[in-house]
């Protein structure tokens, strides 16, 4: 009787763990879009209903974030894209700021050789070159159907009537209104106290988004629009010129392809460490059976932990601009070299983080990003992920312009051995200099089941950005998790240094947690932030597409 009650048990194991998933999240029949504010995905949605494809309506949904959600959606700032096209074709592009021809490998430090505190991080002299306008409108250029003005008609309409506050955004906005008038001065437009429930207009946005309407991307990196970016930055101590901007393009750039058992996975390249990094994650854990460990039970969570200790270590030494760096990706991503790198796990104890690396550093990047993901009805699909670096960037806002300005400076390594700077190999990769791009955790990622369309998805986290998106793969292709509960599910990420797991405070038990430390796991107690905000498409098995729009924000998932 036993071994029948077993044999029955085991059956009704296999039966679920193939059982279909149902859907929890929104679904839609034709196309979707899933992003941080509902006013953007509604628009980039409205384009395609117009007959526009997915690359008409990433650039909608770019440029809507930008007035709907200037936390992170920008004109000044910078991203990544992924794509595939319905025939299979993918590729990806960098639309990453740079630094100015002004820049070189000390700018940021002081007589001493120590690093000057807030100069990379607050106001004009931690502005990169701007990427975001040149990404949309290479994108549209390249792929796009619809006209540029048209695509850009309901954004400008949103900008003049304005964008109601939610609850997370006036929250957002007293938390940083000191900072925007400590930079900008107590007359600019983010020193008024705005309340859920207020309006924002932006009568100076949709003035820079009419003249890019008719002028194109000219519009932006020369002429008028341009000197007064320029003026005003130097003006205020910083380092672009018209220069800067005229000579400024986004790089169409191969992406990380690589299968994990039957998936192939399309993911950024470098300058985004995304793509490698994950790629060494997946192929770390591939020789084991994590889906039948159970979803975030102590052994799938030393398995990952260990496999991110690893990559992430790698990801500090090797990683940067590849326009000015031999990044050795090949040898990195290599069977062999990955099964020595993972020769010493063990499920018995922890691997401290000083055996797998000599280097000392700690890695912190901004949280403050946002990304989308897009499904058009002929079945092209778009990840992209785009930033300002940290909330509202330098926190620099251009009155006349009508958009804040990143500091993306902050990415690159000021000096070794520093907080937010990368160790030794990693420090010289990610050094500044003029015309360099600053490595980046993006990690937007499209996902193939048996070869066709399976899974849209990336997030905002800055470092933990390259392990949400891995947990969020992995919970629905391993774990059988619908799309919307995978997006739900509460996250853990490690990152070599500093040597602790976090979790986000909700959704792991204090049990769990001890055999975890029993192990050898530092666990980093306190308030923890919330891990990524994921934006997410599947496409289920009859076509149909069900979104999965992050709870921890006010993303939305929309369609038809």
């Amino acid at each position: 009787m036993r071994k029948l009650t077993v044999l029955l048990s085991l059956l009704l194991f296999v039966h679920c763990k193939q059982a279909p998933i149902i859907p929890t999240g929104l679904v839609t029949e034709k196309a979707m879009v899933v992003s941080a504010r509902e006013e953007a995905s509604k628009i980039g949605v409205a384009i395609m209903e117009k007959g526009g494809n997915a690359f008409d309506a990433m650039v909608a949904t770019e440029l809507a974030l930008a007035v709907a959600y200037p936390f992170a959606g920008n004109l000044g700032g910078g991203g990544f894209m992924v794509y595939r096209k319905k025939n299979g074709e993918v590729g990806g592009l960098d639309y990453r700021e740079k630094a100015p021809l002004a820049a070189h490998r000390d700018m940021y430090l002081d007589s001493l050789g120590n690093v000057i505190p807030n100069m990379s991080t607050v106001g004009a002299t931690a502005v990169g070159v701007p990427g975001t306008v040149a990404g949309v409108f290479e994108v549209h250029e390249k792929f796009g159907s619809l006209p540029i003005a048209t695509i850009l008609k309901p954004i400008i309409a949103l900008a003049k009537k304005g964008v109601v506050v939610t609850e997370k955004q006036a929250k957002r906005l007293e938390g940083y209104r000191e900072r925007f008038i400590e930079v900008n001065g107590d007359s600019t437009k983010f020193a008024h106290p705005f309340k859920a429930g207020d309006t924002i207009k932006y009568p100076a946005l949709a003035a820079t988004l009419t003249k890019l309407s008719v002028e194109g991307k000219d519009g932006f990196y020369t002429g008028e629009i341009a000197k007064k970016l320029a003026d005003f930055i130097q003006g205020r101590g910083g380092f672009i010129t018209t220069e800067d901007l005229e000579k400024y393009e986004a790089v169409w750039r191969q992406p990380i392809i690589f299968e994990y058992k039957d998936l192939k996975i399309i993911s950024m390249s470098p300058p985004s460490s995304g793509g490698v990094t994950m790629n060494q994650m997946f192929k770390m854990m591939e020789p084991y059976a994590i889906g039948d460990y159970g979803h975030n039970s102590t052994k799938a969570i030393q398995l990952f932990t260990e496999a991110a200790r690893r990559a992430y270590a790698d990801r500090n030494y090797f990683l940067g601009d590849p326009d000015f760096v031999d990044i050795p990706i090949d040898l990195l991503v290599g069977q062999n070299y990955l099964a020595e790198r993972f020769s010493d796990f063990s499920f018995e104890a922890a691997t401290p983080s000083e055996r797998v690396s000599h280097g000392v550093v700690e890695v912190v990047e901004s949280m403050e990003t946002t990304h989308y993901s897009i499904v058009d009805d002929e079945g092209n699909a778009i990840s992209a992920t785009t930033t300002l670096n940290g909330g509202y960037g330098s926190k620099l806002y251009h009155p006349e312009l009508g958009f804040f300005l990143n500091n993306e400076m902050d990415d690159f390594s000021s000096k070794i051995g520093v907080p937010n700077m990368f160790g030794l190999i990693g420090a010289e990769a990610n050094s500044i200099a003029p015309e360099k791009r600053m490595l980046s955790s993006m990690t937007p990622t499209i996902v193939e089941k048996d070869g066709a369309l399976y899974m849209v998805v990336g997030t905002p986290g800055g470092s933990t950005i390259i392990t949400a998106v891995a947990q969020t793969i992995l919970n629905v292709y391993e774990f059988n998790l619908s799309m919307q509960e995978a997006v739900n599910a509460p996250r853990f990420h490690h990152q070599w240094l500093p040597d602790m797991i976090m979790f986000e405070e909700e959704g792991f038990s204090t049990e769990l947690k001890e055999e975890l430390k029993s192990k050898g796991y530092p666990i980093l107690e306190g308030r923890t932030r919330i891990i990524g905000k994921v934006d997410a498409i599947r496409i289920l098995p009859d076509g149909q597409l069900e979104g999965g729009a992050d709870k921890r924000g006010d993303d939305k998932a929309m369609g038809f």
